[in-house]
């Protein structure tokens, strides 16, 4: 959060200080109440907690200093919250263990706590999640602040009210009076759309709490230092209603414009036996004052509570325009003014529960390589570019469908199955774009999914049709797939997977397998490769071919491993210091972990902290990793040899290699693949892919193992053909620790009878 860390400026006097309406007021120290105001900030980011503390923390608000309590999640303020009884104010972060944690918290304190005092402003650094008007009003949500326009003075300003609201509001129901007629209007406020609407309620709220008829006026002083400026009527009420819009003529109304320009003027509400004139304290150089007439003069108590509904609806005054703008920021996307997700998915509910389920069709429009255009061509450009597609979208389909922007260069299209049809939104990307006298040729691929067969809500229904997108990009770009429940029950299954899999590693369900590999001469083993095995608590082993996938998708791969080569490292340790000081340690490195910021740190801590010699590790990476980004894995492959480790290219053959990087990868050893292993004694192309890839690495000089080798026939084969090294079921399967040094231990001799 951007708190600005400058001195506050001088400021002038504050002569609107919300006024007690019990008889004798409270008074620091006095007993139930504390010296201090006791503020709790509910984020999940430090630098939220420390930034806040600093920006107030010697500050004195209505003459007592500011008391921090912090919580770092939803659940924690929970806890806390059950014992703490003298909060003063809420700082709530929306987003945090979920992305409405905030909100449910909100809840929490109002139903299940009770806590009706306490002032809850939200805060959030991401304004998509901004909740709606009706949200406000339905979680009793004081005010709410995007982080980025919170600076130093507007967070003490937005605090100070809100502590001034809160002591008020203590002051009311310690005295029991009016409480009711006052929550009940700020949150009735809430609810409504636009100034207008506003202070229209405002006028209503006022004439309610004075049980009168509403029969007056709201109005805005544009610029306070001009006092003799005419004021705008904002809305008007009974007789006065057909101003509203117009400026006040004063000579038509001496009265009311002679009260107004009071009240402005001194800076309080002024009260006559026949009319009331409220002043409202505004900010960016705009106050409010209101007049209404009335029925019969208004009693102490009556002042006091309209001092408190004035203090509440200053605030909403001044804020009623900036909740009308992130209403739009939370429904509508502020680059094409389409619909953004959120509003996307209220419409997909709706219709969901109505007739128009049966024929409609969502589709999502993923723009094929569109971030390297923006980043070519400028993010201007590119901002240009999705307006342009926006308006193809909404142009060229017909009508009777909506168009959203659900996020970056992905549109959706709902509507009838005729009109969201693959091959008419493929065909809108035939023709060129036209940006700034400049055509540029977009392609696009879909996921789809029919409404009619989908069971559950709006937001389920985009998931789907997420899922329907990725499986279309994995397949080719330019196209279009459908969803199908099989794919949901996939998704699951891999969501099931994946959480078994975070479990079974943190209860060490998951361990290491050595399986060694053998010169072909000797038959004498000459190192061993690291395998990664899972063995559930009922006995069942689950294949890496399963598992390995759901570990680089989830991301714990990075983890699982760092643990895996730590361990092959300490178990080369061993090796050597059991007399074995000539084994070589193979240790497979995903591509998800080899491209991780931090993967070069990880291997010099592991090779410093086990003391593993480098010269002895041999990390294993696949040949399509090798050939993705080549120029980029070159200069990440030297500084991996800068650590004295070897590099092996795994499963050679598979991938299409060029061979002028291959040179230019200073890689070490080539692994002939399985599959053509076995093609020697069991294809009629025989060895010619083995024997191409021996030659390869021959005229390279690098050193070449064969994987897979399961019979003496494949051995000898290989041998043959030069191959040096060979692992495989007919010298040893992948063994545990203790059964490889048995192994081991018998001269590492394979039988080959």
């Amino acid at each position: 959060m951007p708190l600005s860390i400058t001195a506050l400026e001088d400021t002038k006097v504050d002569h609107d200080d919300l006024v007690f309406l019990e008889e004798h007021p409270l008074q620091a120290g006095a007993a139930g109440v504390r010296d201090v105001w006791r503020i709790m900030i509910v984020d999940d980011d430090e630098d939220v907690h420390s930034t806040t503390t600093f920006a107030l923390g010697n500050l004195d608000m209505q003459h007592r200093p500011l008391e921090f309590v912090h919580a770092y999640s939803a659940g924690q303020a929970r806890e806390m919250l059950e014992h703490e009884t003298d909060i003063a104010v809420i700082l709530l972060d929306v987003v945090m263990e979920q992305e409405d944690a905030g909100l449910h918290l909100v809840r929490h304190i109002r139903e299940a706590l009770r806590m009706a005092d306490v002032r809850i402003i939200l805060r959030t650094g991401q304004p998509g999640y901004a909740p709606e008007i009706d949200a406000i009003r339905d979680y009793d949500i004081n005010d709410y602040k995007t982080k980025s326009e919170l600076t130093r003075i507007k967070l003490f300003t937005t605090v100070t009210a809100a502590i001034r609201s809160y002591q008020q509001i203590r002051a009311i129901n310690t005295s029991r009076r009016g409480l009711g007629k006052i929550v009940r209007a700020s949150t009735e406020l809430m609810a409504l759309h636009g100034v207008q609407n506003f202070a229209a309620g405002v006028l209503a709220q006022a004439a309610d709490i004075l049980a009168v008829k509403p029969n007056g006026m709201l109005c805005v002083l544009e610029c306070p230092d001009a006092r003799n400026e005419e004021l705008s009527i904002m809305a008007a009420a009974g007789s006065f209603r057909r101003l509203g819009g117009t400026r006040l003529a004063t000579q038509d109304y001496p009265r009311a414009s002679c009260a107004m320009q009071r009240a402005l003027a001194e800076r309080r509400n002024i009260h006559d036996p026949l009319f009331v004139a409220l002043y409202f304290a505004g900010k960016a150089s705009r106050d409010f004052v209101a007049f209404l007439e009335l029925e019969r003069p208004v009693g102490e108590i009556d002042e006091r509570l309209l001092e408190v509904f004035c203090s509440n609806v200053a605030v909403g005054l001044d804020n009623v325009e900036l909740v009308t703008h992130l209403h739009n920021a939370a429904f509508y996307d502020q680059l094409s003014k389409l619909p953004n997700r959120t509003r996307l998915v209220e419409i997909l509910d709706a219709t969901l529960e109505g007739p128009a389920r049966d024929e409609a069709t969502l589709s999502l429009v993923d723009l094929d390589h569109f971030a390297e255009t923006n980043d070519a061509l400028g993010h201007q450009f590119g901002d240009a570019l999705l307006v342009a597609v926006a308006a193809r979208l909404q142009s060229r389909l017909g009508q009777q469908l909506t168009v959203a922007r659900i996020g970056g260069d992905i549109f959706s299209v709902l509507g009838s199955a005729a009109q969201v049809n693959p091959d008419n939104i493929l065909a809108l990307f035939a023709t060129p774009f036209s940006i700034d006298g400049q055509d540029v040729q977009l392609s696009a691929t879909l996921g789809l999914v029919r409404l009619a067969e989908h069971d559950g809500s709006g937001a389920d229904a985009l998931k789907d049709a997420d899922i329907a997108l990725k499986r279309a990009k994995s397949q080719q770009r330019a196209g279009h797939f459908y969803f199908s429940r099989g794919m949901g029950v996939e998704i699951r299954e891999r969501v099931r997977m994946m959480h078994a899999l975070r479990t079974g590693f943190s209860t060490k369900e998951l361990f290491v397998v050595y399986q060694p590999q053998v010169d072909l001469s000797t038959r004498r083993a000459v190192g061993c490769e690291a395998l990664l095995r899972w063995q559930t608590a009922d006995g069942k082993f689950i294949s890496p071919d399963r598992f390995i996938p759901i570990a680089e998708y989830s991301g714990l791969i990075i983890e699982l491993g760092e643990w895996v080569l730590r361990g092959a490292c300490e178990e080369l340790v061993r090796l050597r210091a059991a007399g074995h000081i000539d084994l070589t340690m193979s240790v497979n490195v995903s591509q998800v972990q080899f491209r991780h910021p931090c993967f070069l740190a990880v291997l010099r801590r592991a090779l410093e902290e086990t003391q593993a010699p480098p010269e002895f590790i041999e990390l294993e990476i696949t040949e399509s990793m090798a050939m993705e980004e080549p120029d980029v894995l070159i200069k990440l492959l030297a500084q991996l040899k800068q650590t004295g480790v070897s590099i092996a290219i795994d499963d050679f053959g598979t991938g299409f290699s060029s061979l002028s990087y291959l040179q230019r990868l200073q890689v070490d050893r080539l692994k002939i693949d399985r599959a053509f292993v076995t093609e020697i004694t069991g294809s009629a192309r025989g060895s010619s892919i083995a024997e191409m890839v021996i030659q390869l690495g021959r005229n390279l000089g690098l050193s070449v193992v064969a994987e897979g080798v399961e019979d003496e026939r494949q051995a000898q084969i290989l041998q043959a053909l030069g191959c040096p090294m060979a692992q495989g079921f007919l010298f040893a399967r992948p063994l545990t620790a203790p059964d490889l040094y048995n192994w081991l231990a018998g001269d590492a001799l394979v039988s080959v009878g």
